[in-house]
């Protein structure tokens, strides 16, 4: 069955950074740990420092993981929308390079999931 299109639809984006508030969206990932399987949006302050998303906002999504607690966080290598990146724990996300919808990856040296 053929369809025709009776008009234009307009594209309306839901998810531009207007939309939140003040704040941005922040994906966050712990790669090899797959009982969480993808990384998580949270909807934080662009002034908000970088210890502080590692200290109060990653425990909420991903201290439930048995590997959690032992987390070296001075081993830990990140990603920053795919990129290697080593951030500056006192400057706030915004300082450290990360906008709305970035994407956060962390690997644990030593610690591979579950299983392996």
């Amino acid at each position: 069955m053929a369809v025709t299109a009776i008009g234009d639809y307009p594209v309306l984006p839901r998810d531009g950074v207007e939309n939140f508030h003040g704040n941005q969206l922040v994906a966050v990932g712990w790669d090899h740990h797959l009982m969480i399987d993808a990384p998580m949006a949270f909807p934080l302050p662009a002034g908000m420092p970088f210890a502080a998303l590692v200290g109060e906002v990653i425990p909420v999504a991903y201290s439930p993981h048995p590997e959690w607690e032992k987390i070296d966080w001075e081993a830990v290598t990140w990603t920053l929308d795919g990129e290697a990146f080593v951030p500056n724990m006192e400057a706030s996300l915004e300082e450290n390079g990360i906008g709305h919808k970035s994407v956060i990856r962390f690997v644990t040296p030593g610690l591979d999931g579950l299983w392996g």
